[in-house]
């Protein structure tokens, strides 16, 4: 584990919420006080949940170290053909108006996060990195959900497919980390 692979992990990760963040922009059409509570639930979401896929983990210390570059390829490899079939057959879902009631932000913080939860996983073979990780993917899942309603408040006219971008951006980081758990 390196700073590289948490940063790219924190990205594919933040996607989801980038995705949702453009799609409340673009309903929207203008700036709203509440895109940056949505972007605080979302980041504070994806540091919680990695922490409870940790601790639940770590009840399989020696099954993951030595199955967990397979692990990695083959959590982070399902989550990412998920997100590009979710970015390519839910256009109703994308075309829901703008809501801001907080418990719509907390069931939307939920369902992206729950794709998080199994990365807490891919820490059980590196416990000191996952305190400074969480950290990371949230930060980076803040400002890609503001940037992302940001972006479709701008640019509302635009079909941006984040969750494609997404999914394949976990995929490739599930078969890197699988390449050099196998060769080094």
């Amino acid at each position: 584990m390196d700073w590289l692979n948490v940063i790219i992990m924190g990205i594919g990760l933040a996607m989801d919420c980038c995705a949702i963040s453009t799609v409340q922009g673009m309903s929207q059409g203008k700036w709203h006080p509440k895109a940056m509570l949505m972007a605080l639930i979302f980041g504070c979401f994806h540091m919680g949940m990695p922490i409870v896929g940790y601790y639940a983990g770590s009840l399989f210390v020696s099954f993951m170290e030595t199955y967990a570059p397979w692990i990695a390829l083959v959590l982070l490899g399902f989550l990412g053909v998920k997100m590009i079939y979710e970015s390519l057959h839910d256009e109703h879902e994308k075309e829901k108006s703008a809501n801001w009631d907080i418990s719509h932000l907390l069931l939307l913080a939920v369902a992206t996060s729950i794709d998080v939860l199994a990365t807490g996983l891919l820490f059980v073979p590196y416990p000191e990195w996952l305190y400074p990780s969480i950290v990371t993917i949230g930060c980076i899942t803040a400002v890609f959900s503001l940037g992302g309603y940001l972006i479709g408040m701008l640019f509302g006219k635009l079909k941006l497919n984040m969750e494609l971008v997404g999914g394949l951006v976990l995929i490739a980081l599930g078969i890197k980390i699988c390449i050099e758990g196998l060769c080094f």
